[in-house]
């Protein structure tokens, strides 16, 4: 019997959040999406036409796209291009059991997106060792002013949550800045179980998130990334991010690092990088390094650095160092006095409550969560999992029953996209979990 149907009830509640809407409070998000802009439903779980996601992202003008089916959406080893602005895209609506990508990701080439409540199952599709096949789950492509916020990407052959973009658009920094992405905020989502050796042309590939040379304004608040080999995240040059309030789970060589590379950036003087770094967890597990640090520098440019109140231990409980290098360099650390992004507006945690509350509300669907969300989350309470090279491993892509349910927007308040009396589809009364057909039949099974 598999490790989903061994959960007992009271194991799936406490990964399930009881009341959707309570979330620690944060600064203004840099966009709105498609607020005010028309209803556009989806009717189909087809890959494209009529009806259909695919459809819908390309729809021009400022858009809610809501559901009325759920289950899977099979993108055949394809990637979705969002590249019409204003839109929010809002996976909360769908019927239980939601919506979920399966064998391909998103990748946004545009501004004024919200992406919220989906779930992104990419993998390698069963295709040969180092055959090509690379994708994001999700992305950014010098896009900017995107939300992303209560997602689910696992099994990445590529980064599982990134903002990227060119790396030098015109001639100055400002004009670099402006050219890539900037302005993402990534907010309770779970990126977990990259595939490490698997389709990727470059061999090992197991990353979390990439933030690329010259990025700004990227927040991660309150995310899991678990299992990978590194990239939980790298910040490229130049970059500047925010981290409050993250898990880091069993990462592998690398957790959190920092990289300007003098053979990308030849022939351009090195920008110093920004990371601040509040309450924040890394845990160990099973595939850690022994004394890996919270954060690495590499390279050849310098890291302006802010941490405070960060906890790393390994699988033990055991600290683990604050800081380390790879490669022989002159990079160099500098600790800064005070925070090099503004906290204002954040609702910070201290970074032993961390764990608790982003295991029962980071992710798709907190209050309706399914099979593999459940299999992570668990995993990571027990101190479990490892970082794996196939789906298969862990059960392959699921089956998901298609389900279907009129969205009725007299019952949904438009401008924020929560239901008007607190209970989301697949949420019944208490807050306790919604299961479908295949999971009351798990269950019944114990």
């Amino acid at each position: 019997m598999n490790i989903v149907a061994r959960l007992t009830l009271s194991t799936a509640a406490m990964l399930c959040v009881l009341n959707a809407g309570a979330a620690l409070a944060h600064p203004d998000d840099p966009t709105q999406g498609g607020a005010g802009g028309r209803i556009i439903r989806v009717t189909t779980l087809a890959k494209d036409g009529p009806g259909s996601f695919a459809e819908a992202l390309a729809t021009k003008g400022p858009r809610i796209i809501v559901f009325e089916v759920g289950g899977a959406i099979d993108l055949e080893k394809s990637v979705l291009d969002i590249r019409e602005p204003f839109v929010t895209i809002a996976g909360q609506t769908a019927p239980s059991p939601g919506i979920t990508l399966l064998r391909g990701g998103i990748d946004v080439n545009t501004h004024d997106v919200i992406l919220s409540n989906m779930r992104i199952l990419n993998g390698s599709n069963g295709e040969p060792l180092l055959s090509g096949w690379e994708t994001d789950s999700f992305s950014t492509v010098a896009g900017y002013n995107v939300v992303v916020e209560n997602n689910t990407f696992l099994w990445a052959v590529d980064e599982n949550m990134s903002a990227s973009g060119p790396r030098f658009t015109g001639d100055t920094v400002a004009e670099w800045r402006q050219g890539t992405s900037h302005d993402v905020v990534f907010r309770l989502n779970l990126a977990a179980e990259g595939l490490a050796n698997s389709t990727h042309p470059k061999g090992e590939h197991s990353k979390g998130s990439l933030i690329h040379d010259n990025a700004t304004g990227i927040v991660f608040d309150r995310n899991i990334w678990a299992h990978h080999v590194e990239r939980s995240p790298l910040v490229k040059g130049g970059a500047q991010v925010l981290m409050v309030n993250n898990l880091i789970y069993n990462p592998q060589h690398r957790a959190v690092h920092y990289n300007l590379m003098d053979l990308e950036w030849a022939g351009h003087e090195p920008v110093t990088g920004e990371i601040t770094a509040v309450g924040n967890v890394m845990r160990g597990g099973n595939d850690t390094d022994e004394n890996l640090p919270f954060l690495m520098l590499g390279g050849v440019g310098d890291l302006a650095y802010y941490g405070r109140d960060n906890i790393m231990v390994d699988l033990h409980g055991n600290p683990l160092p604050a800081f380390g290098r790879y490669g022989v360099t002159a990079a160099q650390l500098i600790e800064a006095p005070e925070p090099l992004a503004s906290l204002d507006g954040y609702d910070i945690m201290p970074a032993a409550d961390v764990e608790t509350t982003v295991l029962a509300t980071a992710g798709a669907r907190p209050w309706d969560r399914g099979p593999q969300e459940v299999r992570v989350l668990y995993f990571i309470a027990e101190g479990r999992g490892d970082v794996i090279d196939s789906e298969v491993e862990v059960g392959g892509y699921p089956t998901i029953e298609p389900t279907s349910a009129p969205f009725v927007e007299a019952e949904w308040d438009l401008a924020t996209m929560r239901p008007k009396n607190g209970m989301y589809p697949g949420q019944t009364e208490g807050g306790q979990e919604h299961l479908s057909p295949r999971g009351r039949a798990m269950r019944a099974s114990r």
